[in-house]
Protein backbone atom coordinates (compact mmCIF):
# COMPACT_ATOMS: atom_id res chain seq x y z
CA UNK A 1 0.00 0.00 0.00
CA UNK A 2 1.19 3.50 -0.82
CA UNK A 3 -0.05 6.46 1.27
CA UNK A 4 0.35 10.15 0.54
CA UNK A 5 -1.03 13.65 0.54
CA UNK A 6 -2.05 15.04 -2.83
CA UNK A 7 -2.93 18.62 -1.81
CA UNK A 8 -3.93 20.97 0.99
CA UNK A 9 -6.38 23.84 0.80
CA UNK A 10 -9.02 25.88 2.55
CA UNK A 11 -12.80 25.86 2.30
CA UNK A 12 -14.69 28.99 3.29
CA UNK A 13 -17.46 28.89 5.89
CA UNK A 14 -20.60 27.03 4.82
CA UNK A 15 -19.40 26.54 1.25
CA UNK A 16 -17.98 23.93 -1.11
CA UNK A 17 -14.80 23.80 -3.13
CA UNK A 18 -13.76 21.42 -5.90
CA UNK A 19 -10.28 20.25 -6.92
CA UNK A 20 -9.04 17.79 -9.52
CA UNK A 21 -5.97 15.63 -9.84
CA UNK A 22 -5.07 13.92 -13.10
CA UNK A 23 -2.98 11.23 -14.75
CA UNK A 24 -3.54 8.45 -12.20
CA UNK A 25 -2.86 4.90 -13.38
CA UNK A 26 -6.26 3.34 -14.18
CA UNK A 27 -5.01 -0.07 -13.02
CA UNK A 28 -4.52 1.16 -9.45
CA UNK A 29 -7.18 1.05 -6.75
CA UNK A 30 -7.12 4.49 -5.13
CA UNK A 31 -9.03 5.51 -2.01
CA UNK A 32 -9.40 9.22 -1.19
CA UNK A 33 -9.73 10.66 2.30
CA UNK A 34 -10.14 14.32 3.18
CA UNK A 35 -9.33 15.43 6.72
CA UNK A 36 -9.63 18.82 8.44
CA UNK A 37 -6.26 20.21 9.56
CA UNK A 38 -7.42 23.37 11.33
CA UNK A 39 -9.11 24.53 13.40
CA UNK A 40 -9.03 21.61 15.80
CA UNK A 41 -12.60 21.03 16.97
CA UNK A 42 -13.76 18.10 19.06
CA UNK A 43 -17.45 17.93 18.27
CA UNK A 44 -19.63 17.76 15.19
CA UNK A 45 -18.21 16.88 11.77
CA UNK A 46 -16.43 19.79 10.06
CA UNK A 47 -16.46 18.57 6.46
CA UNK A 48 -17.88 16.06 4.05
CA UNK A 49 -16.53 15.14 0.63
CA UNK A 50 -17.33 13.28 -2.53
CA UNK A 51 -15.10 11.90 -5.25
CA UNK A 52 -15.97 11.65 -8.94
CA UNK A 53 -13.79 10.23 -11.69
CA UNK A 54 -13.39 10.29 -15.45
CA UNK A 55 -11.16 8.30 -17.77
CA UNK A 56 -8.95 10.86 -19.45
CA UNK A 57 -7.13 8.25 -21.56
CA UNK A 58 -7.31 4.45 -21.89
CA UNK A 59 -4.84 4.00 -19.01
CA UNK A 60 -5.34 7.23 -17.02
CA UNK A 61 -7.94 8.55 -14.57
CA UNK A 62 -8.77 12.04 -13.37
CA UNK A 63 -10.33 12.44 -9.91
CA UNK A 64 -12.56 15.35 -8.89
CA UNK A 65 -12.74 15.94 -5.13
CA UNK A 66 -15.44 18.22 -3.76
CA UNK A 67 -15.25 19.26 -0.11
CA UNK A 68 -18.17 20.85 1.75
CA UNK A 69 -17.54 22.86 4.90
CA UNK A 70 -20.26 22.15 7.47
CA UNK A 71 -19.15 24.89 9.87
CA UNK A 72 -19.53 28.63 10.19
CA UNK A 73 -15.78 29.22 9.90
CA UNK A 74 -13.01 28.54 7.40
CA UNK A 75 -11.53 25.01 7.50
CA UNK A 76 -8.10 23.95 6.28
CA UNK A 77 -8.13 20.49 4.69
CA UNK A 78 -5.72 17.87 3.44
CA UNK A 79 -6.59 15.42 0.64
CA UNK A 80 -4.92 12.07 1.23
CA UNK A 81 -4.81 8.95 -0.89
CA UNK A 82 -4.12 5.25 -0.46
CA UNK A 83 -3.09 3.17 -3.47
CA UNK A 84 -4.03 -0.41 -2.63
CA UNK A 85 -2.20 -2.19 -5.44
Amino acid sequence: MTLGTQFSGTVAASSSRRWFTHSWNAAHRVIWMVVPKAPAVDGNPQIEWKVQVDRQAPNLLKYFIEVRNLTGGQVEIEARYAILD
